[in-house]
């Protein structure tokens, strides 16, 4: 099957105000301030993030059991995903820091190196794999399918944003350092 091509009629793809993170919209709402931008991003998506887990939480509460999962070796189990999701979850905050985490890159604030310590060493993602491995425990904690089939749902969801993510970040720190490649061989050029 051929790729689905848009006429150019229907969107025009060289007007800049069509990519969002080229306008800085959040950047120039706080008056050029990134950090401060990147900050009310983090405090934004961490707030999302407490309702979400708030609403999945209700979802599984009006939810029926199941008894092959709703037995003790399931709760332990449970508790077990649980415990691995939030290390990884934390450490990964830990080792990348508050704009690391929260699309620090996306306000031109990078990391210096790469970070490939742990939970980086066990899992490329572990942000996303680790809320998952909690959405997961916590399913077989109260016992409820529907708490598989939205385990299933959220790692399908970060699993196409990763799609997107992982080149996109990789594109900014290859711009990053063959900008310092070039200011190098400049400064070189110049001795």
């Amino acid at each position: 099957m051929a790729p689905i091509a848009f006429p150019a009629a229907l969107v025009d793809f060289d007007q800049k105000t069509l990519y969002k993170y080229r306008n800085k919209v959040l950047t120039r709402l706080f008056n050029g301030k990134s950090q401060a931008a990147c900050y009310f991003l983090a405090a934004t998506i961490f707030s999302l993030g407490i309702v979400r887990d708030l609403l999945y939480e209700r979802a599984l509460r009006h939810q029926p059991s199941h008894p092959l999962i709703d037995t003790t070796e399931a709760t332990f189990a449970g508790y077990a995903l649980l415990a691995m999701g939030n290390v990884l979850v934390i450490s990964s905050t830990w080792q990348l820091g508050i704009t690391g985490t929260f699309l620090g890159d996306y306000f031109g604030i990078l990391m210096d190196h790469m970070v490939t310590g742990f939970p980086f060493n066990v899992t490329s993602a572990p942000m996303y794999y680790g809320s998952t491995l909690s959405f997961l425990g916590s399913a077989l904690v109260y016992g409820k399918p529907a708490g598989l089939l939205l385990t299933v749902w959220v790692y399908l969801v970060y699993v196409v944003a990763l799609r997107y993510e992982n080149p996109f970040t990789a594109g900014i720190y290859a711009k990053r350092d063959a900008d310092r490649a070039t200011a190098a061989k400049e400064g070189k050029k110049q001795r």
